[in-house]
């Protein structure tokens, strides 16, 4: 690649996720293109589609999440392991408002080019879980698909303006419900 294109990439990429966090995944190719200092075509060269773009943003970022789960999973306690991927899932679903929706979507669809990513991230927590499982700490009537489902549709809440604000109290109350032998658990407990 030319340098010039490199740079240009790494512009919209920059951009585009600033532009993504601002104002969420439903942003227009043209904003991103017009606010890069680029024209239309320029991205759409590099990113012929909307789902390319947020896959060169996002896949960065979900392959962290599944490498910090790889290095939990032998590092700290199982339930701590869990609990911590979990809450950083949450916080990067809050991150880039609407990519909860294309992690879902993605996560049934193998032409999806986030399914990869979107892949490692449920197969990560799967992992973590079924650790947890095993040490006896977490619930052992769910699997990996339930745990994403919950990242999935906690990530949905918590990107709702009226439900943001409780996001720490709502993965509290999602991780107790998971995680139900945890010392100290005080599910059950009432919080305002």
């Amino acid at each position: 690649m030319r340098a010039d294109a490199k740079k240009n990439r790494s512009q919209i990429l920059t951009v585009a996720r600033d532009v993504v966090t601002e104002h969420g995944a439903d942003v227009s190719m043209r904003d991103i293109a017009r606010r890069a200092g680029v024209g239309l075509a320029t991205l759409l060269r590099h990113f012929p589609t909307r789902e390319a773009l947020f896959e060169a943003l996002l896949c960065t970022n979900l392959d962290a999440l599944a490498q910090k789960a790889d290095d939990r999973e032998t590092s700290i306690s199982a339930d701590d392991a869990l609990l911590s991927w979990f809450r950083e899932l949450v916080a990067f679903a809050q991150s880039y408002r609407g990519v909860v929706a294309m992690m879902a979507a993605a996560h049934a669809n193998p032409d999806s080019a986030l399914y990869a990513s979107c892949a490692a991230v449920h197969s990560a927590g799967a992992r973590l879980l079924l650790r947890a499982q095993e040490e006896g700490t977490a619930r052992a009537d769910m699997n990996g698909d339930d745990l994403f489902a919950l990242v999935t549709a906690l990530g949905w809440a918590v990107d709702q303006p009226s439900f943001a604000s409780r996001a720490d109290h709502l993965v509290h109350l999602i991780t107790s419900a998971i995680l139900t032998n945890r010392p100290g658990n005080d599910a059950g407990k009432a919080t305002p």
